[in-house]
């Protein structure tokens, strides 16, 4: 139902399921796979700043629960970097055991060592982000691939109250503009708030599509990792197709559910932009993706910069020519309101009562953050010296590691939507 031209870009959905679900996805994936960008420190047991709550999820899919040291897999508590076919076996019997669905964070001291060189790497600087203090006794390493995003049951009021808070106070929307379809609303099919979303300004415009697009990006990742089998003997995750059409199906979502899915694309084309403007940051000589293995660091950095390319290459980027455009002194406060607002939906999701769905959309409001930094930083990037320090523009290691795995995540829902599709045909 998905088709054609997206509004605010001259770029149509199809070009982009091409380029990304044969060209960028594969490479994409192989990269997150690697050392440096698997281990994401991240601190758990932060208050929600917002309300109390204390209602965390009870769930054992939501648990957050460190595999003991003897289930640690060989490749970790040996120090080497890489892990070979058994230990990734070691790793996937560990989580079907008891902690499965737990946040692994249990790394050998060689391992530690390694990654807290990477912290010399990083420099603070202008964020879109509440970042957590990577330096906290709380804040710990976490294996991604250990702890994959998917449905863990977490759902209801509590879940709504978040993305509630997140649409009602951070979207630029005064309170009399009622969301289409918002829980327990007279809803007059959306006309007076898409009526109000035409009449702002682009950026703003965008500010809450690309809200949109991540939570329809959730969405997705949620019904194509849906738990469809739970016995005593095994557990089975795949597509679950009432899920989603639950969330997108034209008919069911009263016409909601293609424009989620639209501002999907734009969320997309607005990272995968994002990519293409950063290239000389990393494509100087003296950044290095540092772990420790040289060859392997040489390796990730040469297929990084591939990645990099071929986003640059792609044909129809969104043009941002018309974004933070104007007056510099109008620019510089729009880009000062966008900052604080994403702040604070990033601090929204300390309150999120599900540990694991805390730790991805940490991770994939930061790497949004992320973007939009880079975006605005345009002048910057572009005098960065070919050698020595970039001094105006800066991204720490936790920025780029968050950066590329938010960019898997789009990328992912948009390789899993051709796949609901083909189940979808087929069932008619």
């Amino acid at each position: 139902q998905v088709t054609g031209y997206l509004d605010d870009c001259t770029c149509d959905v199809e070009t982009i399921d091409a380029f990304n679900n044969y060209k960028l996805f594969p490479r994409l994936n192989e990269l997150l796979e690697s050392d440096y960008f698997r281990y994401y420190k991240v601190n758990l047991q932060k208050p929600c700043p917002f309300w109390d709550d204390n209602s965390h999820c009870g769930m054992r899919d939501c648990a957050v629960q460190p595999c003991p040291s003897d289930e640690v897999p060989d490749g970790i508590r040996s120090g080497s970097y890489k892990y070979s076919e058994e230990a990734n076996n070691l790793a996937e019997e560990c989580e079907e055991a008891k902690r499965l669905g737990a946040v692994d964070d249990s790394l050998s001291k060689e391992t530690r060592e390694a990654v807290l060189q990477w912290a010399q790497h990083d420099d603070s600087s202008d964020s879109f982000c509440e970042a957590d203090d990577i330096h906290s006794p709380d804040a710990e390493y976490v294996d991604l691939l250990l702890n994959p995003e998917r449905y863990t049951g977490y759902k209801g009021p509590d879940a709504w109250k978040i993305w509630n808070s997140i649409y009602e106070e951070n979207c630029f929307k005064p309170q009399n503009v009622k969301r289409p379809l918002a829980s327990g609303r007279g809803d007059d099919g959306g006309q007076t708030f898409y009526k109000w979303l035409k009449g702002v300004c682009v950026e703003k415009r965008a500010f809450y599509r690309l809200i949109s697009g991540l939570h329809a990006s959730i969405n997705i990742h949620l019904s194509a990792r849906y738990l469809l089998q739970d016995t005593w003997s095994e557990k089975k995750w795949g597509p679950n197709v009432t899920e989603f059409q639950q969330r997108f199906d034209e008919v069911l979502t009263r016409g909601e559910g293609p424009r989620r899915l639209k501002n999907l694309y734009f969320l997309y084309l607005i990272e995968l932009r994002a990519l293409s403007k950063v290239l000389p940051f990393f494509e100087r000589p003296g950044f290095q993706l540092y772990t420790g293995n040289k060859s392997q660091d040489a390796a990730m950095k040469h297929l990084l910069l591939e990645i990099l390319h071929l986003a640059k290459s792609f044909p129809l980027h969104f043009d941002e020519n018309s974004f933070f455009a104007g007056n510099k002194e109008e620019a510089a406060k729009l880009k000062e309101e966008f900052r604080l607002h994403f702040k604070n939906i990033s601090r929204i999701m300390d309150c999120v009562g599900c540990f694991k769905c805390r730790l991805w959309g940490k991770l994939q409001t930061q790497g949004l953050g992320t973007a939009l930094k880079i975006l605005f930083s345009e002048n910057l990037i572009e005098k960065i010296p070919e050698s020595g320090p970039s001094y105006g523009f800066q991204l720490t290691r936790q920025e780029i590691v968050a950066l590329f795995n938010a960019f898997g995540r789009v990328s992912t829902s948009v390789k899993e939507l051709e796949n609901f599709r083909n189940i979808l045909q087929n069932m008619r």
